[in-house]
């Protein structure tokens, strides 16, 4: 500071130079002094030269820096103050301009002049920065300096316009321009800007592409309209200057139209312009977006900006060029990469836009979404969508609809997604391998199937990558099994199809893989070891005798592939034949294996010559040898249906095969009859007889009279019927029993299965007898099952996800459980989708192959607690799955069975006819196939990240077919299953006919009625499963859909060809809203109504049948329903809601409708005995009514919010109307809240609570700008409105204060809301009011707390608060006009001045 100051008062150079000598070091003062006074310029009477050196700039020669000894800004205003008060000012300006100039003449001295000063050592001390301006900028920031110097520099520069760089690296026209940037103040702005423009338009390109981008930091806000002119202009004339103007237009602040012109120009440019140029134009058109117009200019940019042609095309002109060129590969690799990188450019502008800028995310989904032909989408669409659905988490519901309905529309198909991925097949595998490896299971199983369909549709360019996917072994045990079976069979397909050289890694791999698991004691690898193994054999034993490029001669297996395949299955049956659950495991999906047709003839015969002896060995004994044993009940031969007699006779092995499994510790020992060969475990009886089944059907084109014995020889049992013998067995004895009559109901379920199909009416007999068996067995297994309530049933799939659900030793079943879950046989799978295992194992899960007996009580212990709660007869883990074949059976009505005799006649005839238990146990199986496929996973409400695989035990052969295949399965039974509706219809008539009207008079059976109305709720369940598939969107099922409604249409009258869908739709709805009448039960009600909305959805005109939708829901709201098998009314109430919602929102008046609910069946309940219901809807009890409360107020809130609050410019028509709509919402709000004095249980007041708050603040968005201006003209009406709502609004207040009385959180959270909007609600009458002169109608009281019966609350304020609480009184005194606003304000003044007289609780 000291060196400053002297500096200051000195003004002579030899006090100068001594000063700034002084303020030096020691050590380089000397130095620094001789250096100056030899490179000084000489004075010679330059006034220039001398009037700097006086206000502390010395000028230096040749490459040194020109010095400052003074502080920058002390410098400037020295020289200014010198030169105003210099005697000849202001010509002394001209001479010191003058002297600039001639001092510059001299190159190096101009470049000097450019650069920055040095500054003296003194000065760095005294600074607080080391940033040194240049002298032209120190005289550019004088202001009566400025404009001379600016034109010295501008007639100074063309100079140097067209000279190179100098050799120290120095641009001298960059060097003067930027002297113009970031001065503190333009003195003559529009000269300079004039100036800039006219050098840009003689300057060289890339002089001007500098001169251009400087431009922002040269000029103040007040001259970017004119420039932003000029370079608009500028860039329709000289298009290689794009990039920069562009850059510099968003730069700066110019008019929206400017932008607007500029913007099109650049769009309609888009499909020539350069490719590196593509993002900053990109970023121009998108930042210069408003929310006007955003749509608009989306919708051009996508037609104009064609990535097809544009992008992608560039990048494989250099891949090509690369390879083509070998001895150039740096030069195409820096082609490829610049391409790349502007690619890359491009997408990362377009993700900060729709990122940050939702107006842009919107506008450009919604173009998207507006492009309806098929023709005019791009490539782009798909990837915008992309990009928006990875950048945006909000928008992701928004995008996943779009995607939905443009894949259903047929607007997205196969070629757009191909030419979208085509080039990014590397990527695309990669991260279809990440995701697999995610272990969420939607993840995986979409990535496999993606994975599979690219095996199939490339195999060679999959080989490319194979070394990618093998790398999924290494998470197998974190796949479900039809994970497993997909990997295997992709990894087998890259490696065993046509033999390829290159896929010896992966054939050794897997191989490696296969044998590690199969040797493993713990089910769960060796359960991935036979799948593998299977699977790797199927695709090895191919029958490729379809293929094109194969002759019949070498279609089947050579000799080494035939080995390789006999020796891999020897494999897995050696590794799996000492654990019972493993060998089943291997015989069903080496039966799903042989379904599928895969196998070659020359495989398949060793396999069927195998299985078939096997089989008889191990199950099929001589039915005239009676087996000899201790075995603990008497041993028969039962349910066989023919009559043998000889030795011919042969029967299942079932009971000496499961004593010897069960009891085999206890005896300890055998018969030399049974020691002579292995026994096979009867867990294996069903998968086994399976796998032989379709063997021999494989071979025989579908003919079974080899093994067509087995479907009516009988079994090896013991009497099953319990009778009084039951109480006096053990536990151990019930288990065995239990267990008996499960594997029998699996065996013949099998059966079933396997000889549906035949065509025999004796076969089709024998089959429907078996069928009557397995629901008389199940019957019987019911009562044993209530008495053995800790019983583990033997399994029956065994697949992965079983096991988490039934561990292979024991499971505790509870009594309770089974005694709600199994009563009548109809309801043996109820449960089948309610477990709650996951679909993969767990790592802890180490549980080793089939422990012995005398393990299993330990286990029981231990998984008890956590098995009770999920296992019941239900669940599909215990039963064998049903084909989609056994459904045929649906087709029998009579069927006659010809009963021979010894000499092949005729000797006689029995009908055996399809009875309603047999129906049931159809449909119901039939109703749970449809759902796990056809109905979304939305509809059946899968839990978040929680794993589908307990919804999927016991589908695997389901899923073995697409939702397409099934579809098309239930169009094809929907004829008989029409015909089966009908009779029941015809049955349910005739009993309501012989009981005068009455379904459930005296006569009636019970038994009967409940099996005919379940039949009846299941096939309405499956027409509704079918119709609300979502797939009959997809233009490939339409042909579906018409064939579906034909079926229906064509019951009421004959075929006509080539009817239009509309009248198709119109038929099927006729023809099944004729079953309303026959409804037995509430949920057939139900199920009826939704199955016609689903039609009705598919009609372009719903609104001629939406009437009739809300017709018969009232009807049945107003029928006496029969009730259940208790006493209590048989309506769920999710039943009940869902049906009086439909009715609500179907009807044309939803307030005449709660009117009539609210103001006539309700006071009919009221008026009623205690378990009485309402005449006129009798589903409205005392039990439901919080049912019709909760739906009548979300419906009436519902509808008020779609009135449109109006404006004052509407008719007076409109306003009349909205006012007369708003009159009635309000009587029926009032009706609906004046309930809770009757009725005051706990879940109706949170529903008054809730929905009361939001009906008001409906009210204020809604009902207040009408009431705005139609107070004048309607001031009667609306004071009788505001008047009724005012009451309403005081109940809410009582409301509030119970719910604080009584302290229940449940209601109390409700409360600070509601009292807000009561505040809010007063505030708006009130400035109603003042809108149209009536202040004085407007006083403001105060409102006591007062209970439901209008009780007062005291609180410890009421006293103080007494005199002021008197709004009683008061509003009766008043004028009318004044007690309406007095009600209104008095209500929410109980939110302002709460805190005085309850609780201190106001908002």
């Amino acid at each position: 500071m000291v060196s400053k100051r002297r500096l200051s008062k000195s003004e002579d150079k030899e006090s100068l130079t001594e000063d700034a000598s002084n303020a030096r070091k020691p050590p380089l003062s000397k130095k620094t002094k001789k250096s100056h006074v030899h490179n000084e310029v000489d004075e010679n009477n330059n006034v220039f030269i001398k009037l700097l050196k006086t206000s502390g700039i010395i000028l230096k020669t040749g490459e040194n820096q020109n010095q400052l000894a003074v502080d920058q800004i002390v410098f400037q205003k020295k020289l200014f103050q010198t030169l105003r008060k210099h005697p000849s000012y202001p010509g002394i300006i001209e001479e010191f301009v003058s002297g600039l100039e001639s001092y510059i003449e001299d190159q190096d001295s101009f470049r000097n002049c450019l650069l920055s000063c040095e500054r003296l050592q003194d000065e760095e001390a005294s600074m607080g920065t080391s940033y040194s301006k240049s002298l032209i900028k120190l005289l550019l920031g004088i202001d009566i300096l400025q404009p001379a110097i600016i034109k010295t520099l501008f007639e100074k520069l063309p100079e140097f316009l067209f000279e190179r760089v100098n050799s120290d690296g120095i641009s001298m026209p960059r060097l003067i321009i930027s002297q113009l940037k970031w001065l503190d103040r333009v003195v003559d702005g529009k000269d300079l800007t004039t100036k800039i423009m006219q050098l840009i338009s003689i300057a060289p390109v890339y002089l001007q592409h500098d001169f251009i981008t400087s431009l922002p930091e040269i000029l103040g806000d007040s001259q970017h309209a004119d420039v932003g002119k000029e370079l608009s202009d500028l860039l329709t004339e000289n298009t290689p200057l794009t990039v920069p103007i562009l850059d510099v237009l968003s730069s700066l602040r110019l008019d929206p139209k400017l932008l607007s012109k500029v913007r099109q120009l650049m769009i309609s440019k888009l499909s020539s312009v350069r490719l590196d140029d593509l993002p900053v134009i990109i970023k121009f058109i998108l930042h210069s977006v408003t929310a006007t117009d955003a749509l608009e200019v989306i919708s051009e940019l996508r037609e104009k900006l064609d990535l097809q042609h544009c992008i992608l095309p560039s990048r494989l002109q250099a891949s090509q060029s690369k390879m083509k060129n070998k001895g150039q590969t740096s030069s195409s690799g820096n082609q490829e990469n610049s391409g790349q990188d502007c690619v890359f450019l491009l997408f990362d502008v377009i993700k900060s836009a729709v990122r940050y800028e939702k107006t842009i995310s919107e506008a450009w989904i919604k173009a998207i979404e507006r492009t309806a032909p098929m023709s005019e989408h791009k490539i782009f669409d798909l990837t915008m969508l992309l990009i928006i659905y990875s950048t945006n988490t909000q928008t992701k519901k928004c995008i996943e609809r779009v995607l939905r309905n443009k894949i259903r529309s047929g607007c997205f198909q196969e070629e757009l997604l191909q030419s979208t991925f085509y080039i990014h097949y590397f990527e695309v595998i990669s991260a279809l391998v990440t995701h697999i490896c995610s272990g969420n299971e939607a993840e995986v199983d979409i990535a496999l199937d993606v994975l599979l369909e690219l095996a199939v549709l490339n195999l060679s360019a999959m080989r490319m990558n194979a070394v990618f996917v093998k790398g999924i072994l290494d998470y197998l045990d974190k796949m479900s099994p039809r994970q497993i079976r997909k990997l295997f069979y992709i990894l087998s397909t890259l490696a065993f199809s046509n033999q390829h050289e290159g896929s010896n890694h992966i054939q050794d791999d897997m191989h490696l893989v296969v044998r590690k698991q199969l040797s493993s004691t713990i089910f769960k690898y060796k359960l991935i070891g036979i799948i593998g193994a299977v699977t790797m054999a199927g695709i090895m034993a191919a029958d490729r005798s379809r293929s094109s490029s194969l002759t019949q001669g070498k279609a089947d297996l050579s000799n080494e592939q035939y080995t390789q395949v006999t020796s891999l299955l020897q494999l897995v049956h050696s590794c799996s034949e000492q654990s019972p659950r493993a060998s089943a495991l291997y015989y069903d999906e080496f039966a799903n294996l042989i379904q599928g047709g895969k196998l070659a003839p020359k495989a398949l015969e060793w396999v069927g010559q195998t299985i078939f002896n096997d089989f008889q060995d191990a199950f099929v004994v001589d039915l005239h040898v009676v087996p000899e044993g201790e075995y603990p009940f008497p041993v028969k031969a039962l349910y066989g249906l023919e009559e043998y007699s000889g030795v011919d006779g042969i029967a299942i092995n079932l009971l000496p095969l499961l004593f010897y499994q069960d009891f085999a510790t206890d005896v300890g020992r055998m018969t030399s009859q049974e020691s002579d060969h292995k026994l096979v475990s009867p867990l294996c009886l069903p998968p086994y007889f399976r796998l032989l089944r379709l063997c021999v059907a494989r071979q025989h084109n579908g003919n079974l009279e080899e093994i067509d014995g087995l479907l009516d020889c009988p079994i090896f049992l013991t009497d099953l019927e319990p009778g009084e013998k039951l109480e006096s067995m053990s536990v151990k004895e019930r288990s065995f029993m239990c267990s008996l009559i499960y594997l029998t109901l699996n065996w013949f379920r099998e059966i079933v299965n396997a000889f549906c199909w035949q065509m025999s009416p004796e076969m089709k007999g024998k089959v429907l007898t078996r069928l009557k068996h397995i629901v008389e067995l199940q019957k019987i297994l019911e009562k044993y099952l209530a008495v053995t309530p800790d019983y583990v049933p033997p399994l029956a799939t065994f697949e992965l996800e079983t096991v988490d659900v039934i561990p292979q030793t024991s499971t505790a079943v509870s009594a309770k459980i089974r005694k709600q879950g199994t009563i009548g046989g109809r309801k043996r799978k109820a449960g089948g989708n309610k477990t709650s295992s996951y679909d993969t194992f767990s790592k802890e899960d180490g549980s080793e192959c089939d422990p012995t007996p005398s393990d299993r009580g330990h286990l029981e212990k231990e998984s008890k607690k956590k098995e009770e709660k999920t296992v019941s007869l239900q669940n599909y883990a215990f039963f064998r799955e049903l084909d989609m074949e056994v459904f045929s059976i649906l087709h029998c009505g009579l069927v006659t069975k010809f009963i021979l005799d010894s000499e092949m006649h005729t000797k006689a005839t029995e009908v055996v006819q399809l009875q309603a238990p047999e129906l049931l146990f159809l449909l119901e199986d039939l109703s749970y196939k449809v759902e796990n496929m056809l109905t979304p996973s939305v509809a059946r409400r899968v839990p978040f990240l929680k794993s589908k695989g307990n919804q999927n035990i016991g589908f695997s052969h389901l899923h073995q077919r697409s939702a397409q295949e099934i579809a098309r399965c239930i169009v094809q039974l929907m004829t008989p299953m029409c015909n089966h509706l009908e009779n029941i219809h015809n049955y349910f008539q005739c009993l309501a006919a012989e009981n005068h009207g009455m379904v459930d008079g005296p006569g009636m059976q019970v038994q009967e009625y409940h099996l005919m109305s379940s039949c009846y709720q299941r096939i309405l369940q499956i027409f509704h499963g079918l119709f609300a598939w979502s797939g009959f969107f997809q233009p490939e099922n339409h042909n579906l859909l018409y064939l579906a409604l034909e079926v229906l249409t064509n019951r009421l009258k004959q075929r006509e060809p080539d009817q239009p869908l509309e009248e198709l739709l119109s038929q099927s709805f006729h023809y099944l809203q004729n079953f309303h009448c026959s409804v037995p039960s509430f949920q057939s009600a139900l199920y009826l109504l939704r199955l016609l909305m689903v039609i009705l959805e598919k009609s372009t005109a719903p609104a001629q049948k939406k009437e009739k939708i809300a017709s018969l829901a009232r009807q049945f709201l107003c029928r006496l329903w029969p009730n259940g098998e208790k006493e209590k009314s048989s309506i769920p109430n999710d039943q009940l809601h869902a049906l009086l919602g439909i009715y609500l929102e179907h009807t044309d008046s939803v307030l005449k409708a709660i009117e009539e609910i609210a103001g006539v069946g309700v006071p009919e309940l009221i008026n009623s005995s205690k378990d009485a219901s309402s005449s006129t809807f009798p589903t409205l009890t005392r039990q439901t009514f919080v049912i019709f409360f909760r739906v009548m107020m979300g419906e009436l809130e519902k509808t008020v919010k779609t009135i449109q609050a109006g404006t004052a410019a509407d008719s007076q028509q409109i306003h009349e109307e909205k006012l007369l709509y708003w009159n009635m919402a309000v009587r029926d709000f009032s009706i609906l809240i004046n309930l809770i004095k009757v009725f005051d249980s706990r879940p109706v007041l949170h529903i008054c609570l809730k929905y009361g708050r939001l009906f008001v603040e409906a009210f204020l968005k809604q009902c207040m700008p009408l009431l705005d201006f139609s107070f004048r003209k309607h001031r009667e009406d609306v004071l009788s409105l505001l008047e009724t709502f005012q009451l309403d609004t005081r109940l809410l207040h009582h409301l509030c204060g119970h719910s604080k009385i009584h302290q229940d959180t449940k209601l109390t959270k409700h409360v600070p809301l509601l009292k807000k909007i009561l505040e809010l609600l007063v505030c708006r009458v009130k400035a109603m009011l003042i809108l149209n002169n009536c202040r004085e109608a407007f006083w403001l009281g105060n409102l006591k707390n007062r209970d439901l019966q209008g009780e007062e609350i005291i609180s410890q304020n009421s006293q103080e608060s007494t005199a002021n609480e008197s709004e009683d009184d008061t509003s009766s005194q008043v004028s009318k006009s004044k007690a309406v606003e007095n009600g209104e304000d008095d209500e929410a003044s109980d939110g302002e001045k709460d805190s005085d007289e309850s609780d201190d609780d106001s908002d």
